[in-house]
C-alpha cells in the first residue's frame, strides 16, 4: 500500500514538472515565431550580411542553450522584438530543430 502511494506521488511529481518544464522552455507559438523570423531575422541571416540560418541548422538543445543568455548573441543589440515574440521565435526555432519530429526543410 505504501509503495504504491510513494509510486503514485513520484508519478505525479515527475509529471507536473515535465508539464512545468514545457511551459517554461517555451509555450510560445510556433507558427506565429516563423513569422516574426522570417520578418525580423531572415533580412540578416540571408548568407549576405550574417551567416545563413534555419530552424534545422542546430539541435533542440543547441537553441535551448542559445536561449538561455540572448545577451550573448551577437546581433541581439539590433532586436525590435519584445519578449513574447522573441519567445515565439524561440519556439520556431527549437520545434524545428534538425533534431525534432519534424525538422524544417527550409526557411
Amino acid at each position: 500500500m505504501n509503495r504504491t502511494i510513494v509510486l503514485a506521488v513520484a508519478t505525479a511529481l515527475i509529471t507536473v514538472f515535465a508539464v512545468s518544464m514545457a511551459f517554461a522552455m517555451g509555450g510560445g507559438n510556433a507558427r506565429k515565431g516563423k513569422f516574426l523570423y522570417r520578418k525580423n531575422c531572415r533580412s540578416c541571416h540571408n548568407g549576405a550580411q550574417a551567416g545563413d540560418l534555419s530552424p534545422a541548422d542546430r539541435t533542440q538543445a543547441e537553441w535551448t542553450a542559445t536561449f538561455q543568455d540572448t545577451s550573448k548573441i551577437k546581433c541581439s543589440g539590433d532586436w525590435t522584438v519584445n519578449e513574447k515574440d522573441l519567445n515565439d521565435i524561440f519556439s520556431y526555432l527549437h520545434d524545428f530543430a534538425k533534431d525534432s519530429p519534424s525538422p524544417a526543410k527550409c526557411s
